[in-house]
């Protein structure tokens, strides 16, 4: 189940996100402080183009789901996710969840946010993910040399269209 995050979820959203192994396959490897945090929860009030979701497994918080540059007229986004990853290994559910986490956001992103076209970024090193989104329908429109913490990193956007089944 995806839902809105609430102020109660704040802190569980940082610590996720600063997980080691999630910062290193993200864009920005860096750890986020309380207050860099801050700033951006603060950002996402009444901000109509980011919109962030909590991920339930079994009604506990599990993950994170980040649509931005959410475009109304073009029906597009761009998307992300990140998960519980201790949480999850704990109980034994994180490659369920990993699996969960996207067909859930993608339907809802062609359902409840109506858009046709769901876009993102993966670096080249996360061949896990790249797999699964391309099961996924996804596919690799383009590739660029990024520089990431001063390692030149290979980043790929992919993109979903809306498919007569979604």
């Amino acid at each position: 189940m995806l839902r809105p995050v609430t102020e109660s979820d704040k802190e569980l959203v940082r610590v996720w996100r600063n997980h080691p192994e999630v910062r290193a396959v993200s864009l920005t490897r860096g750890e986020i402080s309380p207050e860099q945090h801050d700033a951006y929860w603060e950002s996402l009030r009444d901000n109509e183009t980011r919109k962030v979701f909590m991920y339930e497994k079994g009604g506990v918080p599990a993950g994170v789901v980040t649509f931005f540059d959410i475009d109304p007229d073009a029906k597009s986004a761009m998307w992300g996710f990140y998960l519980d990853n201790d949480g999850l290994t704990e109980r034994g559910e994180l490659l369920p969840a990993f699996i969960d986490i996207q067909r859930r956001a993608v339907r809802f992103a062609f359902g409840e946010l109506g858009l046709d076209e769901l876009n993102g970024e993966v670096i080249d090193a996360n061949a896990a993910v790249r797999r699964m989104n391309k099961r996924n329908g996804f596919e690799e429109i383009a590739a660029d040399e990024r520089d990431i913490d001063g390692e030149t990193v290979t980043v790929h956007t992919i993109r979903r269209r809306r498919q007569p089944n979604d």
